[in-house]
């Protein structure tokens, strides 16, 4: 009889480890689930390639969530907006630039603080969105993005033409599309976002 128990007590225990390593091995690993939404979401956008490199780091902070994408879209549109305008004042401030250069150049550190605001006030904005005026502040958050793609565009017109050093226009206009597609990408992803909730 204890030769009976003993068998059927291994027999559970093999059928049960069989059923743990089937689910175990059938559950995709949240890491890898978390960057699959990312990849998928980031086709959407103009640039998925830039979307999905820029975010895929913050796979844990996103989750499956298009809300916190879209949130940590434009954090990473700031963050590169901030950087972009420190280096322009730096740059600003050198010498033996022409007076056209140093003028693009101060234009351009303007157009850039202005889209740092707007983007400031945008994760403000998503961090509140919820309840009723969810269409109301949605709303808010495109115009405001959409604002900081306009200033961004319109700092890179003014490194247009052959007044400008070309090595002082390619590192500019190299920045400040990077700065661009980033906040074109969080805009698509907003615009995804507001059309899931409606």
């Amino acid at each position: 009889m204890e030769g009976c128990c003993n068998y059927n007590h291994y027999n559970f225990l093999t059928v049960f480890l069989i059923l743990l390593a089937f689910t175990t091995a059938a559950r995709p690993d949240s890491g890898e689930t978390n960057t699959e939404f990312i990849r998928t979401s980031c086709k959407s956008t103009t640039y998925p390639n830039l979307c999905f490199s820029s975010l895929s780091s913050r796979s844990s902070a996103i989750g499956v969530s298009p809300q916190l994408l879209a949130h940590e879209s434009l954090s990473v549109s700031l963050e590169t907006a901030q950087s972009t305008s420190a280096m322009m004042i730096k740059v600003a401030h050198s010498q033996g630039m022409t007076p056209r250069e140093v003028g693009a150049m101060q234009d351009c550190v303007e157009e850039l603080s202005d889209t740092v605001n707007e983007l400031r006030k945008s994760l403000g904005e998503m961090k509140q969105l919820r309840g009723r005026d969810f269409d109301m502040k949605m709303s808010d958050i495109q115009t405001w993005v959409s604002a900081a793609l306009t200033n961004e565009d319109t700092c890179t017109e003014g490194f247009a033409g052959k007044a400008m050093n070309g090595k002082l226009k390619t590192v500019v206009r190299g920045k400040i599309v990077q700065v661009a597609h980033m906040t074109s990408n969080a805009l698509a992803l907003i615009n995804t976002l507001h059309a899931l909730h409606g």
